[in-house]
């Protein structure tokens, strides 16, 4: 089993806040990430794919392949937006990046898994200090 990764960039702004809480709560369990006007963050997107490297190639995975699929699935719709208001696949939810860690591992899953390989890890660093790594369920 080799383990392959590819490194992805984005830029995209967010709020953490639940609705139901007013703004004094938001500050007090989410801090500056609460910030009404919202805030950015330029994110480093890890996407790390397992697999047994086929005798034809010597590849576990085309990368210009694996590189499209997180760029058609992923990048384009994070790149330059708002998470809340823009990103279909965060409808609904926190967007703490601990769920966005794993809505894009749920939006990834099955396009790689058709490679004939698997997902592995979603790693998102947020800030340098920073990052969140998910291994599905």
């Amino acid at each position: 089993m080799v383990f392959i990764t590819r490194r992805e960039q984005f830029s995209a702004a967010h709020r953490l806040f639940k609705n139901n809480w007013d703004d004094e709560k938001n500050l007090e369990v989410f801090g500056q990430c609460s910030n009404p006007n919202w805030h950015g963050h330029n994110y480093v997107l890890f996407i790390t794919v397992k697999g047994d490297v086929n005798p034809e190639t010597g590849f576990v995975v085309n990368i210009k392949k694996l590189s499209a699929i997180i760029r058609e699935s992923i990048i384009s719709k994070l790149d330059h937006k708002n998470i809340n208001i823009d990103v279909d696949f965060m409808r609904g939810k926190l967007a703490s990046t601990e769920y966005l860690a794993i809505s894009i591992w749920e939006q990834l899953e099955a396009s790689i898994t058709e490679l004939g390989i698997q997902l592995h890890c979603v790693k998102l660093m947020e800030t340098e200090n920073n990052y969140i790594e998910y291994y599905g369920n």
